[in-house]
This record gives structure tokens, sequence and C-alpha cells, in this order.
């Protein structure tokens, strides 16, 4: 068996138990909450041996060794191991809180990366490695830097929940942060479904992003579409604010308790923040130094780095000093993860710098 098809078996497992995880929020069922995990399951574990039988074709046709020819050398391999990881991530909490509810939150994520993966043009074929990459470093930094992310990815879904369940009015700051955050991101995704629906082509994700992204809606030639494209767009805003209630009262009834989800939000980042700060700026600094003889020259993806680094110590900083917790708290956990979003996928996509192997 190949890793493509294993790929594509864990795939489908990651969507199916997505939906069965939404009919489970739906009618709290808990044979139902079994089937969601167990596809789950299913899903992670080709997965792992697709992640393997990739490292071993690697390895056999580079010639580099083991450890050298980890499969983390592109966007599609990068990609695939953040999802194993979150999912990986997913389960572990899953397993130690004994709440199923999680999963509604956490598939999305992994279903939206793979569903970037299918989509756009993102080369699925092993390709040699440029001379910078060919280091005993590469496993090191990328596999480090991508367990953090994601458990940045899991404090984003927390964080995100505790908010939802923890606003009481519709003016208060935090309320109208989760609803307008929901808001873009929903608006961003039906922006893209319609550009790929409407072009129906398969190129490198920056030249999608470049040449077609948003031409369908607020980059359209017409005046008259870009005046409709931002109306429907304040009008998903309006909705997700006005009727962002609803959520809350389905939450509340999977006895989801804001200690828990700050518990989960705040070990998330205890865990990934030591990882980030170890293997994706040190180990990356040292890694730089020997490809490029310096440790850090302020390129895009450093920098941008940086900036998720402090972002993240912010919220250690304030936790631990100020006692931060609750909406302020979680609040950074979701801008965090923004952060990291624009760090990986729009640093690689569009900006150029020594790191844009990334957008291969």
């Amino acid at each position: 068996m190949e890793s493509p098809l294993l790929f594509g078996i864990s795939t489908m497992a990651y969507f199916i138990a997505m939906m069965i995880y939404f009919i489970y929020l739906a009618f709290r069922n808990n044979p139902v909450g079994i089937i969601a995990t167990s596809f789950t399951i299913l899903g992670f574990i080709s997965q792992t041996f697709a992640i393997a039988l990739r490292w071993k074709e690697f390895a056999e046709l580079s010639g580099m060794g083991f450890i050298r020819s980890a499969p983390l050398t592109n966007l599609y391999e990068s990609l695939t191991f953040f999802v194993w990881c979150l999912i990986l991530g997913y389960l572990i909490i899953e397993f130690k809180f004994k709440n199923r509810s999680f999963g509604a939150f956490v598939t999305p994520i992994a279903g939206l990366v793979l569903a970037f993966i299918d989509l756009t043009g993102v080369t699925k074929e092993i390709q040699p490695l440029v001379p910078a990459l060919k280091s005993n470093w590469l496993l090191a930094h990328v596999t480090m830097s991508f367990i953090a992310y994601a458990a940045f990815a899991i404090s984003f879904s927390t964080g995100i929940m505790y908010l939802i369940l923890n606003t009481e009015k519709k003016n208060e700051p935090a309320y109208i942060f989760w609803t307008l955050t929901f808001g873009l991101f929903a608006i961003l995704i039906l922006s893209m479904g319609i550009d790929f629906l409407t072009f129906k082509v398969k190129v490198r994700p920056e030249i999608f992003i470049k040449s077609y992204l948003f031409k369908t809606s607020f980059l359209h030639p017409s005046a008259t579409v870009n005046i409709i494209s931002w109306l429907i767009s304040f009008a998903i805003i309006f909705i997700v604010w006005k009727y962002g209630f609803i959520l809350k009262r389905i939450l509340i009834k999977f006895g989801l308790s804001a200690d828990m989800l700050d518990e989960i939000t705040y070990k998330s980042i205890a865990v990934g923040f030591p990882i980030f700060t170890l293997g994706g700026l040190i180990f990356g600094a040292i890694w730089a130094d020997q490809a490029w003889g310096v440790y850090w020259s302020w390129d895009p993806k450093e920098t941008w780095s940086l900036i998720t680094w402090f972002i993240y110590a912010f919220y250690i900083h304030s936790r631990f000093v100020r006692g931060w917790k609750g909406k302020k708290a979680a609040i950074v956990a979701v801008i965090g993860f923004m952060a990291v979003i624009f760090t990986y996928l729009g640093v690689n996509l569009l900006l150029s710098g020594l790191h844009s192997y990334g957008s291969q």
C-alpha cells in the first residue's frame, strides 16, 4: 500500500468524523460520539502509516539517511504533519477529560487544512531537497515547530469555546471579538470556496492567492459585485453577532465548564511555548547559521516567528505575573494562533525570503 492511498483514507476518515461530531453535538447520543472517535482514530492510524511510508520512500530516493529524510520539506508534507499533531493532541484531550465535544471544534481545522491541500495545486510529489535543507537539524526544527503549532491550534479552539461560553452581553468586547473572528473566518472560507468553484484551477497556492483570491467577490472588476460582497460580509458578521448565543446554549448542554476550557488553553500553550522556543527559534537559529552563515537575518519568517513568540510569551507572563485568566487570556490565545497562521501560510505564500521553499 502506498502513502497517497493511506493519506486519502485518513482524509476521508477525518471528514466523516467531523460530520459525525456535529451530529453528536446536535443529538447528544453517546453511540454516535463513539463512532466519531472511532473514525478519528482510524484516520490517525492511517495517517501515521502514511507518514512512515513516505519517510521510507524519501530515504530510499534521497540516499541521505533516515534523519535527514524526514518528510517535512514542502507545504504538503508539513501541513499533513500539522494535522497529525493536531489530531494526536485532540485524542489525548478527549481521553483525559472524557469529553467528545471538542471534536466538533478541532476536526474542522483538520478538515479545512486537508481541503486546502486537495483544492489547491499543492504538489504531493517527493521533491529533492535544496542544499540548505540537507541538515540533521531538519527533523528537530520542523518537527518541534509543528508540534507547537498543533498545541497552539488546540488553545485557539478552546479559547474560542471559552469566549462563547462566558460572554453574557452582545455589547461586551469579548463577545464582539469572538463573533467578529468567527464571522471573518466564515467570510474567508466562503470567498475562497466561490473562487475555487468559479475558476476551477489547480495552481500553486501562492499563485492562486495572488492571481485568483477574491477575484469573484471583493476584487471583482464590477463595482456592483464589490458592493454586494461587502454587504453580504457585513450581513454574515451581523448574523453571527445577533445569534451567537445559540452556540453558547449548545455548549452549555455538553457540560463544558469554564475552568476546564481555561485549563486546556493554558496547558496547550504551556506545552507549545517551550517547544516552539527551543525547536522553532533556537534550533532554527543554529540551523540558519550552518546553512547561511548567520544566526538571525530578519527574514520575514524569522520576524513573524518572533512576533508569534512574543504573543505567547505575553500570555505566559500575564498569567503568572498578573494572574490573567478567563476572557483576557482566551483573547490572547486566539490572537496568538492568528499570528501562527500568518507565520506559516501568510509568510510562505505572500512574502519572499529564505524560507520560500515552504511554498512548494
